[in-house]
């Protein structure tokens, strides 16, 4: 039987070694793990938080203190461009509650096209409803904007900025957009610094927004205050974040199996960071740079390491979650699963303590066998050759985007009851859709450029 066991083996072992495997030439990690491990930062101290208390009651007070509609606004405008926006969510709130239900507070806006485009900015920006026909006073005859010698790039900018928060048939919107572009291209300066909020990671803004604050106004010195020392208590908690997170990549010792895979565990973090930037939401962070760096792994097994026998069986385990089936699988994808499968109920059990909550894992294990089975699908149009057609091709995409599992951890993360949370996620399937088929689109974009240059 011994003997039996060992042919065996051999047998599974030859056959492995025969799969030609695939490469993808990834360049090597940047980051030195000792380096990382000893940044240290004086701002996680408890004096800079008790700073912060005291700078933002004095911040709140400023609301109060103002009569004009356009000063608020381009307050709320520096809050929000700071990062401070959730510090002072009901200020916000109520100040823009009471300017709509102002008499005639639009139109007080008119013949003025900075405060116009503002206006429609910020209040689309917090969800208000306001019509794109603000900018009709703009407009000529033919509803083309009017040029005048006097519009410099002040309000040109902000028009360019509100146009981006257009919705679809606003066409008025568009015209508002070819025509701020027109207009900027002739100052190449302003025209190369333009980075529309709309489209931007708003905590990657935060110390350009600083230094332009430090440079144009003077009178918001508390504000500026308390936007450099957030901006250094966050900086302190994520660095303690991603020391941890490093760790536990480290501890994982994937990095010296899964050679064929990309070694990008700084980098997801940092896309966390962009997603939930707060002090606050350091648990979410970590979870999601895990979801991202097994991500990134497995759509490298289904893309360029596995055999289709091998992707099979280990799209079975997943989506049955058991380790039992995937013996005769190459040592790579076996410690692939074994990684999965511990951190993801170690993830579930996390989330149970920290929130009192009964346990996700039946959603996490969806959310992994649906995004494997998508790849699963791409797996086999690829081996055999299978041209899809779009509706197929995005049917399946926005699947294997991993947005709709990255939207499950970010609610999860952020969601305080859990039967809020699951109905929230049931009920918004939509967004997750549509944001899920923009991120398979982008991607696309990107490894298309990728392609087209190496050939």
């Amino acid at each position: 039987m011994k003997i039996a066991g060992d042919q065996q083996s051999l047998n599974n072992r030859m056959k492995i070694e025969s799969v030609e495997r695939r490469t993808a030439n990834y360049k090597p990690n940047i980051w030195n793990y000792c380096h990382l491990q000893t940044l240290t930062n004086k701002y996680d101290e408890e004096e800079y938080r008790r700073q912060v208390e005291t700078l933002k009651r004095e911040v709140s007070c400023i609301f109060g203190q103002m009569n004009d509609p356009v000063a608020k606004l381009e307050l709320i405008d520096c809050i929000s461009k700071l990062a401070l926006s959730h510090y002072f969510e009901k200020d916000i709130s109520e100040n823009l509650n009471n300017m709509v239900n102002m008499n005639n507070f639009v139109s007080c806006m008119e013949e003025n096209l900075y405060h116009t485009a503002l206006c429609f900015r910020i209040l689309r920006q917090y969800g208000y409803e306001i019509s794109q026909d603000v900018f009709l006073c703009f407009t000529d005859d033919v509803g083309e904007f009017k040029t005048s010698a006097h519009l410099d790039a002040k309000p040109i900018l902000q028009l360019l900025e509100a146009s981006y928060l257009g919705m679809e048939s606003e066409c008025l919107l568009d015209t508002a957009h070819v025509f701020a572009m027109e207009n900027l291209r002739a100052n190449h300066e302003i025209f190369s610094l333009v980075c529309p909020l709309h489209l931007s990671v708003e905590w990657f803004n935060v110390k350009k927004h600083i230094h332009v604050l430090e440079k144009e106004n003077k009178t918001r010195s508390m504000l500026l205050q308390l936007g450099k020392l957030n901006f250094n208590i966050a900086q302190a908690q994520q660095q303690k974040d991603l020391k941890e997170i490093v760790r536990w990549w480290r501890n994982l010792g994937l990095s010296e199996t899964l050679i064929f895979t990309r070694d990008r565990v700084v980098e997801s973090f940092l896309w966390a960071v962009g997603v939930v930037s707060e002090p606050q939401h350091g648990s979410l962070r970590k979870w999601l740079t895990k979801v991202i760096m097994f991500i990134l792994i497995i759509d490298d097994v289904y893309d360029i390491y596995g055999s289709m026998e091998e992707l099979e069986c280990f799209t079975h385990a997943v989506n049955r979650w058991n380790h039992t089936e995937i013996q005769q699988l190459p040592e790579a994808i076996r410690r692939c699963f074994f990684a999965l499968y511990d951190t993801t109920n170690d993830m579930d059990l996390q989330i149970q303590q920290e929130k009192g909550w009964n346990s996700v894992l039946s959603y996490l294990k969806k959310g992994w066998a649906d995004f494997c089975q998508a790849l699963h699908v791409e797996a086999k149009w690829y081996h055999t050759g299978y041209t899809p057609r779009l509706w197929e091709y995005l049917d399946n995409g926005w699947i294997s985007s991993s947005g709709p599992l990255l939207s499950l951890v970010v609610l999860f993360g952020v969601g305080q009851d859990i039967t809020e949370t699951i109905d929230i996620l049931e009920n918004n399937q939509e967004i997750i859709y549509y944001s899920s088929l923009i991120i398979r689109l982008c991607n696309d974009q990107g490894t298309s450029t990728v392609i087209i240059l190496s050939t």
